[in-house]
């Protein structure tokens, strides 16, 4: 049976809300023993809504349970044994998201319900920055205006704290500038296009960033350290987070990026890296393409690869390539481990060994992880 937002060795009353052949899902009903982690919910739409699973866990029973999950799913999955220690790096877990979806109903803003379309209409987000929840607050007052325009289903704000970034995500019709100029009378900062993340960064709408802004820095160099040589190669590269820290200890580093909006991004930090006088001309050559037909054509191993994939996780074309190449070093920045335990089991099978492992809490408040492994051979 699985019940949401019950804690373990708690006693509840629950009702049946699914059930299908080896498989109840119950509706949590009375919490009757709590357990001693148990914490009250800080946000009103928690259960609700459905962005947040952990908020009535508190912060160390989450980290423990996300590291437990971690292992779990690669000795089910993957029939690895983790390493012995398993480094855990956390940060804040309140007000850490950069960027967030928003979907519009009526005078009504807010996110999803839980396994649902529904709307789950708010007027704050704890887990959102403080600069987001300006925004949520200014939208929602804007709505109420007969000059919002009523055929605007969804949007996307995105934050580095000084600026935002608004992106229309659905419309049933373009949404006319003056909209823009509005918005940007009610939010100090407001930007229509790219936005410039803290000075390091151009951020472009449809360009992936990582959404915690407090562990952003502790990612980098987490997954970066000890790299160093001639060559590196960053695959998946988005707009340069990693390609421009690897930039400080190769004399290459091959950046690649199938969207052509991130690579634009790319190619823009990675000149003004070296116009900053961080790297010399060139070190950073931004390639166009997916990474199995770079890794196709690529003639010989690199010192260093890294790979941050999607939620989908490298894949067999990838993985069998990387076999063939052997590079001596090579670490995986993983948002899901079912999918990098599948993808690991078929890397150690052909000779890598892991290095060392570390579980970054980048989603908080969720059951969302990111793993990054460093493998040698």
């Amino acid at each position: 049976m699985l019940a949401p937002y019950v804690l373990p060795g708690e006693r509840v009353r629950a009702e049946v809300a699914q059930e299908k052949p080896g498989l109840i899902r119950a509706r949590t009903l009375e919490v009757l023993d709590p357990a001693a982690d148990r914490v009250e919910p800080q946000c009103p739409y928690f259960a609700r809504c459905g962005g947040c699973h952990y908020q009535h866990a508190s912060y160390e029973a989450q980290l423990a349970a996300k590291h437990a999950i971690l292992g779990e799913e690669l000795r089910r999955l993957g029939k690895i044994e983790p390493p012995a220690e398993i480094q855990v790096l956390a940060g804040e877990p309140w007000a850490y998201r950069n960027r967030v979806q928003l979907h519009i109903e009526g005078q009504s803003l807010g996110y999803r319900e839980a396994r649902s379309h529904k709307l789950c209409p708010i007027t704050q987000c704890p887990i959102a920055s403080p600069k987001l929840n300006e925004a949520i607050a200014a939208f929602n007052e804007m709505l109420r205006d007969r000059r919002w325009p009523r055929f605007l289903r969804s949007l996307e704000i995105f934050t580095d704290e000084q600026c935002v970034q608004l992106n229309i995500v659905e419309a049933a019709q373009p949404v006319a500038r003056r909209f823009f100029d509005w918005s940007a009378e009610r939010i100090p900062g407001l930007v229509a296009g790219a936005l410039d993340y803290a000075g390091r960064f151009r951020v472009s709408r449809n360009s992936f960033f990582q959404v915690n802004r407090l562990l952003i820095d502790a990612l980098v160099e987490n997954a970066t350290a000890g790299a160093f040589g001639e060559t590196a190669v960053d695959l998946y590269s988005g707009v340069g987070l990693f390609a421009v820290a690897l930039a400080r200890s190769f004399q290459r580093v091959v950046a690649v990026e199938s969207n052509s909006v991130a690579v634009s991004d790319l190619r823009f930090n990675a000149e003004r890296r070296a116009g900053a006088a961080a790297c010399r001309p060139g070190v950073i050559q931004a390639e166009h393409a997916t990474a199995e037909a770079y890794l196709e054509a690529l003639a010989g191993a690199p010192d260093f690869m890294l790979l941050d994939p999607p939620r989908a996780g490298l894949g067999k074309t990838i993985v069998r390539r990387l076999l063939d190449l052997k590079p001596p070093r090579l670490t995986i920045v993983s948002c899901d481990p079912a999918t990098l335990a599948r993808d690991l089991a078929q890397l150690l099978s052909g000779g890598c060994r892991i290095e060392k492992m570390s579980l970054v809490d980048l989603f908080p408040q969720t059951y969302h992880l990111e793993t990054v492994v460093h493998l040698i051979w």
